[in-house]
């Protein structure tokens, strides 16, 4: 066993993981980050996906120990104050969550893509949800909910 800090949502976390605990499984099964959903364990369908230092990572992918000390962000960590992140808002707005089990790692991709290219074209979104499956809503309203949030983030003050 390992001891390692995980700063998850902007809370210090420590925790002892073994050398072949994944990120994915630490955040879910030891930390109670229960919306780090566990697909398909292979980094193929995205649904694990968390901002590690503000990059999206699949984190079934990812040993939990080369995370320590780093600043990991989930869907939950969006929330601000209380009020949901306008990415968050616009997924339920355009009605891109179904069952709900692909938005934790739908939202994480975007806010990835929108921090770093704010003005993203439709393309450029369907390139950084292209990790993520989703089996429910085919995807459109997805990409409308991200170009809603990218436009309500460049007209925002």
């Amino acid at each position: 066993m390992q001891n390692i800090l995980l700063k998850v949502n902007g809370v210090s976390y420590p925790v002892d993981v073994t050398p072949y605990d994944t990120l994915a499984r630490v955040l879910r099964e030891k930390l109670g980050f229960t919306e780090v959903k566990i697909g398909c364990e292979n980094g193929e369908c995205g649904s694990c996906t968390v901002l590690v230092d503000g990059k999206a990572i699949v984190s079934c992918l990812m040993l939990a120990a080369k995370a320590d000390g780093s600043e990991i962000t989930t869907s939950r960590g969006l929330v601000k104050d209380g009020k949901l992140h306008v990415l968050q808002e616009k997924f339920i707005e355009h009605d891109a969550i179904q069952c709900g089990y692909c938005t934790p790692g739908m939202l994480m991709s975007a806010k990835a893509l929108l921090d770093m290219k704010p003005h993203p074209t439709e393309e450029e979104i369907r390139r950084a949800i292209s990790g993520n499956i989703c089996r429910c809503t085919g995807y459109q309203q997805i990409v409308e909910a991200i170009a809603a949030a990218a436009a309500e983030i460049e007209s925002s003050p």
